[in-house]
Formats: structure tokens, sequence, C-alpha cells
């Protein structure tokens, strides 16, 4: 009497299929089934995308309908945005532009597509604060989820940049309302999750010191 032939023992360096794990098959699958496995690859990504879009959507606030057209449309790698913001200092005070909500904030904004962080400065300060300026140094590049502590859709960098005013003065336009020159120990109300207290200290502390290194974190 002869005995059933026994099963193969895996060893120990043979890899499980892709699928294993996540609900598919464990067996490898037979010649000519490469349209399904990516078929089904596909359905996964898709779904854990979707999954991902609603996770946002509930931590941000953003409709899920835009979170969906924010991210689920890109088709190339998620990189963070950046944010550029100013530091002018003179007579040691720094200057401020105050926001449509009247909270306080350093001229600044979005790096626009095909516009370098210089050039992008520049022109938000001569917007906001009708300022002519030329940027010097950069003074520190934080991560805005460490630092500000906000919510958002996105994840951000922001650069701070210490400028030197050409000349210029304030003009009325659609983005803010004022501008003005503050201490360090008599700061207005902060749009915080454009800048903090902490973030201002650093750029008083940074423009007094010429060999200032910045930190980036």
């Amino acid at each position: 009497m002869t005995s059933a032939p026994r099963k193969p023992h895996r060893q120990k360096n043979e890899r499980q299929h892709p699928l294993a794990g996540l609900g598919g098959r464990t067996t490898k699958p037979r010649a000519g089934g490469a349209d399904l496995r990516q078929r089904r690859f596909c359905e996964r990504y898709q779904r854990i995308r979707t999954i991902a879009a609603d996770i946002i959507s509930q931590h941000s606030g953003l409709p899920a309908a835009r979170v969906a057209d924010l991210f689920c449309n890109e088709s190339g790698y998620q990189t963070p945005k950046l944010d550029t913001r100013a530091a002018i200092i003179e007579d040691d005070k720094i200057l401020l532009v105050q926001e449509r909500d009247c909270r306080w904030a350093l001229p600044g904004g979005w790096v626009d597509v095909n516009c370098s962080v210089r050039e992008n400065i520049t022109k938000e300060v001569k917007e906001e604060a009708g300022l002519d300026v030329v940027a010097e140094r950069i003074l520190a590049l934080h991560d805005w989820h460490q630092h500000n502590g906000s919510t958002s859709a996105w994840h951000i960098c922001k650069i701070f940049i210490q400028c030197r005013v050409l000349g210029g003065a304030f003009q009325p336009n659609n983005e803010t309302l004022a501008s003005g020159w503050f201490r360090a120990d008599a700061l207005p109300p902060l749009a915080s999750e454009k800048n903090n207290a902490a973030q201002i200290a650093l750029c008083f502390t940074a423009a007094r010191d010429p060999q200032w290194q910045p930190p980036f974190d």
C-alpha cells in the first residue's frame, strides 16, 4: 500500500504572493492571469484612495467632493504646498498686515507655479503691504503641522525669509486691510495658522544674528 504524496513545505525564503493578506488568493495565479491581478490591485488602491479622501474630509471639514477633486484626480506623486512669509524688521519692530478677518500676519502666501521663492515673496509683499523689498536670506523652514497645529487637507511647508525695504507704502487691496509695525512684546491678535508668536520671536532673534543658521523641521 502506497501512501499519498506529502505536500511540499514552504521554504523560509519563499515569498508570498502580493495578494496574500489582502483578501485575495494566496496561491500563485495561473499563467495568463496578469490582467486579472492588475485589475484587482487597481480596485484595492482605488478603494484605499476613497477611504483616505473620506478621512481627510472628516478631519479637515472640507466636503468629500472637494477633497476628491483636490486629491483623487492627481495622477502624480502627492507633494506639500509651499508657503512663504516675509520677516521685515526695522527699528526693532516687525511688519505685519491685517487680514480680512482682522487678525494679523507676516506678508506672504502660496508659491505660485513657475515662480521662484524669491520672486514669490517680493510679489506677495508688494500685493499685501505695498512695499518693494529685496529678499536677503532664509530664516527658517517649518513643517506647518508641527508648528502651527491647525487641521488642513494639505501638508504645508513654510519658509520665513528676511527682507529689506526699498520703498513703497501700503495701498488698499482685496487681500489685506492695513499694515503696521509691532514690537515683539506688543503683538496684535495673530492669524496663528499663518504665523504664531513663537515664529515671530524666531524672526526677531534671527534678524539680530548675522551667523544665524536656519532651522528646518
